[in-house]
């Protein structure tokens, strides 16, 4: 049976490049992909990442090649991404501590997001591997998710991979259980957006005219801080790809590391990689 990869997208903007990429590597291996987003609405690429002559500030140089850009243009615009799943609709919303009869309130939370995680990783019905796409736009709807958090922790705890790019990365800092939140990645060695590569003004999302400026929170101190004492954080500052395998995770730096991403989680389900740019 073909493999099957659920890809989360923000509805705020995911860059062009960082679905491309790991989408070419499962389609190539024949893998059933579905997508979704945190309230069903339809994914964009935001539009710097389909443009060829945009420079990335930081670098100081494009970013996006014109085969990248037709290619992910095509993405952006086919029915592919008609109708993604809502994880609204698929798990359940942690009830606030005070609601009436509290202990009611989360043993019927724990019953229902037992069933959904199971649904969503068990067998048969089950998806092989998890793949949270980066961009400006997990800042928004995606990094401070908590059923982004549960569907983290549910592969996590079924030994299956999480692919996690750019500032999709946040989202496995944050995730923690409710018991002891600690981080999930304690010990582990990841990579994420780099504070050199940060922009200083112009952090936007799609569906809002606000301008951020610099992203609300610097990514690898958060990644650091995360993996202490024991793991680290690699920013692989100079280094044209940083792409980290510490299994169960498969992280990405930014947009150049998007198609080798999608290759070392192929890996890890095909061939059982484990560590890997470490």
């Amino acid at each position: 049976m073909s493999k099957r990869i659920l890809v989360v997208l923000s509805e705020y903007g995911y860059w062009g490049e960082e679905l491309l990429g790991p989408l070419t590597a499962f389609d190539r291996q024949g893998y059933t992909t579905v997508f979704a987003t945190a309230t069903g609405k339809r994914a964009h690429a935001l539009p710097p990442s389909l443009d060829p002559g945009y420079v990335d500030p930081p670098l100081g140089r494009g970013v996006t090649t014109p085969e990248v850009a037709v290619g992910a243009r095509e993405l952006d615009e086919s029915d592919r991404l008609d109708s993604p799943l809502s994880l609204r609709d698929l798990l359940p919303e942690r009830p606030y501590a005070s609601v009436t009869e509290p202990l009611r309130a989360m043993e019927k939370y724990y019953r229902e997001l037992a069933a959904a995680t199971d649904e969503l990783v068990g067998v048969p019905t089950g998806y092989d591997a998890l793949a949270l796409v980066g961009g400006s736009g997990p800042i928004v709807d995606m990094a401070n998710n908590g059923r982004v958090h549960e569907l983290i922790l549910a592969f996590v705890r079924a030994g299956k991979p999480v692919l996690a790019e750019c500032y999709g990365v946040a989202c496995l800092a944050f995730a923690r259980d409710w018991e002891d939140r600690a981080s999930i990645l304690r010990g582990k060695h990841v990579t994420g957006h780099c504070k050199e590569y940060d922009y200083k003004d112009g952090t936007g999302f799609l569906g809002t005219e606000f301008n951020m400026g610099p992203p609300p929170y610097p990514l690898e101190y958060i990644l650091r801080d995360a993996t202490a004492p024991d793991g680290r954080y690699h920013g692989n500052v100079g280094k044209e790809r940083s792409v980290i395998v510490d299994f169960p995770f498969v992280t990405g730096r930014s947009t150049p590391d998007s198609f080798l991403s999608g290759e070392k989680l192929v890996e890890v389900l095909e061939s059982g990689l484990r560590r890997y740019g470490w």
